[in-house]
């Protein structure tokens, strides 16, 4: 389902005089489909440092070999590495959807109600499953929960597009101390402005 920006959201981030013309040329596409923060999980695990077509190819054999349905968790814990190894999964990575599957199971978050949960309690659960980095736990709150006021500093698109378009130059802990106080009047919409930072890519905006 097609996802419009509230005109609040885009009022508040256009008061940035560098956020507003980036708004008004690289609008949005957003899409709401049911939350399946596993699954997402599992997505993002596959797709790790493969090309978008590579990834797209193995993602279609995994759903392929594990249909979604009311036995497809257990078919998902019972397979052994070498079989996801088949699809064309590397070992670590067959071990991290292992951890994922594993953990979710061990603490009944299937149907749980993720909207009672803060973001930092979604991170700090998340992280728990070897595999699951902070960055990986942020684009689920983005793209899966939709969270609207995550800033994504741990990604590479998102902080050196901050730092051309705001003309930060400090390097290492200096550097993300700096682009937060860059995002602070974005708030409580940081999310939202982090989409129109990546849409900026490969743009005139970004040079």
């Amino acid at each position: 389902m097609a996802f419009t920006i509230d005109p609040k959201i885009i009022y508040h981030l256009s008061k940035d005089p560098i956020l507003k013309p980036i708004i008004e040329h690289c609008p949005l596409n957003i899409y709401k489909e049911p939350v399946s923060v596993m699954d997402d999980l599992l997505s993002s695990v596959i797709s790790q440092q493969l090309s978008t077509k590579a990834a797209a190819s193995i993602h279609e054999r995994f759903v392929t070999m594990f249909p979604y349905g009311k036995n497809r968790i257990q078919q998902l814990l019972n397979t052994d590495i070498e079989t996801y190894r088949s699809i064309g999964l590397s070992a670590q990575k067959s071990r991290y959807i292992k951890n994922i599957i594993t953990f979710f199971e061990e603490h009944q978050l299937h149907d749980i109600d993720w909207s009672k949960w803060s973001d930092d309690e979604i991170v700090d659960t998340l992280v728990q499953i070897k595999g699951v980095g902070k960055w990986t736990a942020e684009m689920i709150l983005i793209f899966t929960l939709f969270r609207e006021d995550v800033l994504p500093l741990d990604d590479l698109i998102i902080r050196n597009n901050m730092a051309k378009l705001y003309n930060v130059t400090s390097t290492n802990r200096k550097l993300y101390k700096d682009l937060t106080a860059v995002a602070e009047p974005w708030r409580p919409y940081r999310s939202i402005a982090s989409r129109y930072i990546w849409a900026a890519k490969n743009t005139s905006f970004v040079k």
